[in-house]
């Protein structure tokens, strides 16, 4: 049995969930494109930070499908349709009971995986429950920022 670490586990997995999450956005907001390297990097931080998001005591559905959902959007910036289907059917699973926002990106990344697979009949049919989500959502800054991701979906 490996010795217990110096450090509190549940601090670290609240700390990396954090860190993994904010590093995979600036890789996906990065200006002037991005190498190979680093889209592995967001990927790998994507897929980092939904894990320790998994192991922490203090875990929602929320915080997965929002995971669920970020690790999705970045299997879509680097060309890999079939992992974010797969991804943004569980960000959807865990956005079953939530507010329309989170069941509305669910299906706007499912859409978009669609999108970049080029099944145009399955993009439509997704990108139009998302829309019926966005129809949905009351707060006004959520339901602009969700417009118009879902605008960009043709």
């Amino acid at each position: 049995m490996a010795d217990q670490p110096n450090f509190d586990i549940q601090e670290a997995h609240t700390y990396f969930s954090t860190d993994c999450f904010n590093k995979t956005w600036d890789t996906m907001d990065k200006d002037g494109g991005r190498s190979t390297e680093e889209d592995m990097e967001m990927l790998h931080t994507a897929i980092a930070s939904l894990w320790h998001w998994s192991q922490r005591q203090d875990v929602t559905d929320e915080n997965l499908s929002v995971g669920y959902w970020q690790v999705s959007r970045v299997c879509c910036l680097i060309q890999q349709p079939y992992n974010a289907r797969r991804y943004g059917r569980l960000s959807l699973q865990y956005a079953k009971d939530l507010a329309p926002f989170y069941r509305g990106y669910a299906y706007e990344t499912l859409a978009r995986a669609e999108m970049i697979a080029n099944n145009r009949v399955n993009m439509l049919t997704y990108l139009e429950k998302a829309r019926e989500m966005l129809e949905q959502v009351e707060d006004v800054e959520d339901k602009e920022m969700l417009a118009k991701d879902v605008e960009t979906i043709r």
